[in-house]
């Protein structure tokens, strides 16, 4: 996959030292192969206990 945009302006991360913030498709992979998410894919407030984990993901959805 070949992906060079960037996102600066929607990224919702709020880690501040990620290289990959605003770089949808390589934030993407990265998290896949550690089989976590993005924090785009999680709730503000989850996005902000900075856990990527399908788990975290699972248990943030269960709660609506």
């Amino acid at each position: 996959m070949s992906c060079q945009l960037t996102n600066l302006a929607t990224c919702s991360c709020t880690y501040t030292n990620c290289d990959l913030r605003g770089k949808c498709c390589a934030c993407v992979r990265y998290h896949r192969d550690k089989d976590e998410l993005p924090g785009c894919f999680f709730s503000k407030k989850g996005e902000k206990t900075y856990d990527r984990s399908i788990e975290n993901f699972i248990k943030e959805h269960l709660k609506k």
